[in-house]
């Protein structure tokens, strides 16, 4: 019996060498499509004491006439900054719009851009399904990483001023990111963009806001408006479970525990309490902060909103009309 390894000439009867071949090849072509298309960034920072200093990122080309995707947090408050492509052209872009509470950011190139990527669809994604992870950690540029999605679903607090909102739907991935990496793109193995990656959440973690309906809807306002309106309720509320006769009955697992109603906000001036369960909003079940902020937008405001509520042991219907949330200048 020969004890040769094999090589070349003894192929491996398990298949794992045209696997990883086939691996290979999956992340070689995907960086090679993506990369040309994901730019550094250079973004002037004024710090404390009057300092400036640069803020480093990425960002991702997604129209035919120069627009960009990025990170809110990787542009903070400047009106502009330069980019730099992975072939040598460099260009100044001034931002369009951001939103910290989505943690995204539309920037327009102020010179020529490679053709865009193609946005694809968070939502068909799976668990252990190969993601590429294509940006400029720590200023090298042109960098991929590749690796599984770790999970879906997860969630991620973002704040601007006193606002608070949770980005929900966050992909999460063993892809390796670092700083830098921030505002870059996460693609699937045919090369499309399903996530802007913006976070690093420790080792082998790293955090994608989803291309999905939501963030779709957050860059078409950017780029129409330069920002998002958002509606407003004013309460805060805690998952509970509902009482096991109304989950039989309405299939209902859990509500919105209300634990705080703002003095003089939409919810308190419809008449909502303290230790309401919140059960339905426009006929939506509502069993989390995320599933009521996710009717908050722009076409919410001014609008009256159906809500019903377990008081003691009564269902109580209400009708809201939710402001729009102030913004911090």
């Amino acid at each position: 019996m020969s004890d040769t390894l094999p090589g070349p000439e003894h192929p491996s009867d398990d298949g794992t060498a045209e696997a990883l071949d086939a691996y290979s090849r999956i992340v070689t072509t995907v960086a090679a499509a993506v990369t040309p298309r994901v730019a550094a960034l250079q973004v002037p920072r004024r710090g404390r004491g009057g300092w400036f200093s640069t803020a480093l990122g990425s960002a991702v080309v997604f129209t035919e006439d120069g627009f960009l995707l990025t990170n809110a947090h990787v542009v903070g408050n400047a009106d502009a900054g330069t980019l730099a492509f992975a072939d040598g052209t460099t260009s100044p872009f001034h931002t369009i719009g951001s939103d910290p509470l989505s943690d995204l950011a539309v920037l327009r190139a102020d010179g020529p851009t490679p053709t865009p990527v193609r946005l694809g669809e968070a939502t068909a994604l799976r668990v252990g399904q190969l993601v590429v992870a294509v940006g400029n950690p720590l200023g090298l540029a042109g960098t991929v990483t590749a690796g599984v999605v770790s999970a879906l679903g997860r969630s991620l607090p973002a704040r601007s001023g006193s606002a608070v909102r949770v980005i929900d739907n966050v992909i999460q991935t063993d892809a390796a990111l670092n700083p830098g990496n921030s505002g870059g793109a996460l693609t699937t193995a045919n090369g499309e963009v399903v996530g802007i990656t913006t976070a690093v959440a420790g080792n082998g973690l790293g955090l994608a806001v989803p291309i999905d309906a939501t963030s779709r809807q957050i860059i078409a306002a950017l780029l129409t408006d330069g920002r998002i309106r958002r509606a407003y309720l004013g309460l805060a509320g805690v998952p509970a479970p509902l009482p096991p006769t109304l989950r039989d009955r309405t299939g209902q697992r859990t509500g919105l525990r209300i634990v705080e109603v703002v003095p003089g906000a939409p919810a308190d001036r419809a008449g909502l309490h303290e230790g309401d369960l919140l059960l339905t909003a426009a006929g939506e079940p509502i069993g989390s902060a995320q599933a009521l902020q996710r009717l908050m937008l722009a076409d919410a405001i001014g609008r009256p909103l159906a809500l019903t509520v377990l008081r003691g042991e009564a269902l109580v219907d209400v009708i809201a009309v939710p402001a729009e949330l102030p913004g911090d200048d």
